[in-house]
């Protein structure tokens, strides 16, 4: 018998071993030498690296579409502290740092969220699309990744619409699990986010031209079946290309997707 762990006696307990892991990671960054960013302005920087937008309101299963319109509301709140931000050489951009605990006061609402592999619901949820967006535009950038999870193990919904590869999304929650990215370059970026109304938008601008562009593409994707189970199978990798010329440098594998499919695949799709 598998032993219960504490955090899983009570949502008391549960409750109790998230407080240490923020109170953690709290201590962690205060006696810690890492420089975060967090001069914003207005103005923007001339280069144009990457731009992305993503659609705010998905039917994603049998989930309330109520709590699509909160992540609206969620997301407006959550952009205002990041947009304009600078990441100076040697800075590090967090999202919980500048965000900060998403709380009712602060007039956030009750969103979708992922707990043990299942669609839940909590004060704030939904800003893992924010975070998503944000690892895109890195992505394609010359910036380092320092602090990057994924919701590891499982495909929760269908498809729908889907304009990026699959196992290229992150999981956040405050603030243990956070989403961070360190400037080792000479460049100076800035973050820009905002919502339409219909969509949540980003650029990621710079001060001078990268040395690369880059390419995210998926491959040998499939769907399996493993005894009872459906899983959603794959590759994702990053392409680095010379901006002149156009000759492919490398292409660097980033990600090897085996999750479990948590929904109806439908059997055509099925590799027997």
């Amino acid at each position: 018998m598998k032993r219960m762990l504490f955090c899983e006696i009570s949502p008391f307990t549960y409750r109790l071993s998230m407080e240490k892991e923020i109170l953690k990671r709290h201590l962690s960054d205060l006696f810690g030498k890492t420089v975060f960013a967090r001069e914003q302005t207005e103005d923007l920087l001339p280069v144009l690296i990457c731009q992305h937008k993503s659609l705010i309101r998905r039917r994603l299963g049998n989930v309330n579409m109520q709590l699509q319109e909160n992540k609206a509301t969620n997301l407006a709140l959550a952009v205002t502290p990041i947009n304009g931000l600078l990441i100076h050489t040697g800075e590090t951009f967090s999202v919980w740092k500048l965000v900060g605990r998403t709380t009712k006061r602060k007039g956030y609402k009750e969103g979708l969220t992922i707990a043990k592999g299942q669609p839940s619901k909590g004060i704030g949820g939904g800003l893992c699309q924010l975070s998503n967006l944000i690892h895109w535009m890195v992505l394609h950038s010359e910036l380092t990744i320092t602090e990057h999870h994924h919701h590891d193990g499982f495909d929760l919904f269908p498809d729908f619409g889907r304009q990026i590869p699959f196992g290229t999304g992150t999981s956040i929650s405050y603030n243990y699990i956070d989403y961070r990215v360190k400037n080792e370059t000479t460049n100076t970026y800035q973050l820009r986010l905002w919502v339409d109304g219909e969509y949540l938008c980003g650029e990621l601008r710079a001060t001078s031209p990268q040395p690369h562009t880059f390419h995210i593409h998926a491959e040998n994707e499939y769907f399996s079946r493993e005894g009872n189970d459906v899983y959603r199978n794959g590759e994702v990798y990053r392409d680095t290309i010379d901006p002149i010329t156009g000759r492919h440098i490398e292409s660097k594998l980033i990600r090897t997707n085996h999750a479990k499919v948590m929904y109806d695949c439908p059997p055509h799709l099925i590799r027997q």
